[in-house]
């Protein structure tokens, strides 16, 4: 039986994100992982950075790839598939590369199982938006939404690939001193790979034109983006030289 699209389903969901994303703009506190997370926490509570990395990123690549592979004709031409696969593309990265590279402390396990929900949830989201609901015209590869948001979700992963691979040269393996990053978007903001991501998902909502895709963004801007206020607040308190021109998040801003 053919799968139908609901809107009160995507609806549903969207309005899940973006009560997700107000509810972390209004936490008070940091969520408990990388420099936030409690050392005294119990170990059997915690799980090693890497693995819970990639247990956390995988459904967010494995549900969009599912769907899209049970669609062979689907892969490859039309405009949803080739955004979803935008989508895909992130999260190879997220899940295969930054996973096995970075140096983060132990991850609690309870903030991981949340995130794999959350990851299977919004990989399901924004797979049956595009598959079954998205309907684009032709010409929407010339379009200038699908271009800016193309050029747009580029330049973030860029920046948050360049941002992560210079907080991972901050220090070698083993160490736990902090030091102040420097270059590429740093020199402007204390969250430069939370910035780039945010593009990243900007871009995503331009291209595809639709409410998940939207709700994602600013999910994404609400959650990232307090934790760029925190890691700020954390830098000025630490280092009495950090510079005071960069701001935590948009540049010359705020």
């Amino acid at each position: 039986m053919p799968v139908r699209c609901q809107e009160s389903t995507v609806l549903a969901g969207s309005a899940t994100l973006v009560t997700l994303g107000v509810m972390a703009l209004c936490a008070s506190e940091p969520w408990p992982y990388g420099k936030y997370s409690k050392r005294s926490a119990p170990e059997a509570t915690r799980l090693p950075a890497r693995a819970a990395w990639f247990l956390q990123e995988l459904p967010s690549f494995l549900v969009p790839l599912g769907i899209l592979v049970q669609k062979p004709g689907f892969l490859f031409g039309p405009p949803e598939a080739v955004l979803l696969g935008l989508f895909c593309v992130h999260y190879f990265h997220r899940t295969f590369i930054y996973s096995l590279l970075t140096r983060g402390r132990p991850y609690p396990a309870l903030f991981l199982f949340q995130g794999i929900v959350f990851c299977i949830g919004n990989g399901l989201l924004q797979s049956y938006y595009l598959i079954f609901c998205a309907e684009y015209p032709e010409e929407w590869y010339t379009d200038v939404r699908f271009s800016l948001g193309v050029f747009l979700f580029i330049l973030g992963m860029g920046i948050n690939i360049h941002s992560d691979y210079t907080l991972r040269q901050l220090r070698k393996p083993g160490e736990v001193t902090y030091r102040i990053p420097q270059g590429g978007m740093f020199t402007y903001v204390s969250g430069a790979n939370f910035l780039g991501e945010i593009i990243e998902w900007i871009g995503y909502a331009l291209a595809t034109w639709s409410v998940p895709a939207l709700a994602f963004a600013f999910f994404s801007f609400c959650f990232l983006g307090i934790r760029a206020v925190h890691h700020h607040r954390f830098y000025l308190k630490m280092f009495e030289d950090y510079p005071k021109s960069r701001k935590a998040l948009i540049p010359f801003i705020f």
